[in-house]
């Protein structure tokens, strides 16, 4: 494990991504010190341009909208991570039992898998999202990890499927170990680099998920995401009144943190992915 993590920290892609995203978190959870002002108060006109005090002017309200940004990367990137690490247990559980047991086990789980991945997994979070009336950011980010997590199980089961008649398998079996305990003890170690890669993966898509469905007005309330930004922008027509800033900087920075993740996975890719490294 040791190597394997000495081998990453070589990989530039994977350092680039990285450090991206280490800095970028890193800002936005010191900057509200240092700017302790509400992100919600009303100090200036509708859409005032950048200058010296408003670094990236103002919305429709007339609130900061450098602040909300900050404010928004952290929402969605909270919501990002509580997505990828629903959607990955999830995955992981469906995955490891379903490949491991074989047999009905594999085929009930497997027809669940495929009833998630035949019906497109956005209109299901849109169904979802409008049934419920009160919407936290918790409870946005457990949506889209309910709704996300078929194409991780499936990788998983590819893997705990090859694994489960390996030499260390059955000599675990023949001692009389648990199944819990051959799946936790003999299994998962071996495929821990591809569930790793998978929570990237599912933090990624959970923050696009989130911008995409905040953007059509189904995001969570009382809170400022960068969807929720942008879908502020559009419904006050800020590309009509010449307003970039109002939705430039919010897409953009759910560009970089995505494709910092892409990155991260990538470097991972290369590394562990016996095909690519050989």
């Amino acid at each position: 494990m040791n190597h394997s993590i000495r081998i990453l920290l070589k990989s530039p892609k994977f350092m680039i991504g990285t450090i991206v995203l280490v800095l970028m978190i890193a800002f936005v959870l010191i900057y509200p010190f240092i700017n302790t002002k509400d992100p919600l108060e009303m100090m200036a006109l509708a859409f005032q341009p950048p200058d010296s005090n408003l670094l990236l002017g103002s919305d429709n309200f007339g609130r900061d909208l450098f602040l909300e940004l900050v404010y928004g990367i952290r929402t969605s990137m909270m919501v990002g991570l509580i997505a990828g690490v629903c959607a990955t247990i999830i995955g992981l559980i469906f995955g490891l039992a379903s490949g491991y047991m074989g047999g009905f086990v594999d085929n009930f789980l497997t027809a669940i898998t495929n009833i998630f991945i035949v019906i497109p997994s956005f209109i299901i979070l849109i169904l979802i999202s409008v049934s419920i009336d009160s919407r936290s950011s918790l409870v946005t980010a457990l949506i889209i990890g309910i709704t996300s997590w078929p194409w991780t199980a499936r990788a998983v089961r590819a893997q705990t499927t090859s694994l489960r008649n390996r030499d260390h398998v059955n000599i675990a079996k023949i001692s009389g170990h648990s199944t819990s305990r051959i799946i936790l003890s003999e299994i998962l170690p071996y495929i821990a680099s591809y569930v790793v890669m998978a929570f990237v993966l599912q933090t990624a898509s959970g923050i696009l998920s989130e911008a995409s469905i905040s953007m059509l007005g189904l995001g969570p309330y009382n809170t400022i995401s960068l969807g929720i930004l942008m879908n502020w922008a559009l419904v006050f027509e800020a590309p009509v009144a010449g307003a970039w800033w109002a939705f430039i900087p919010a897409a953009f920075s759910i560009a970089v943190i995505t494709f910092s993740l892409y990155l991260m996975n990538t470097g991972m890719d290369e590394i562990f992915n016996p095909k690519i490294r050989s």
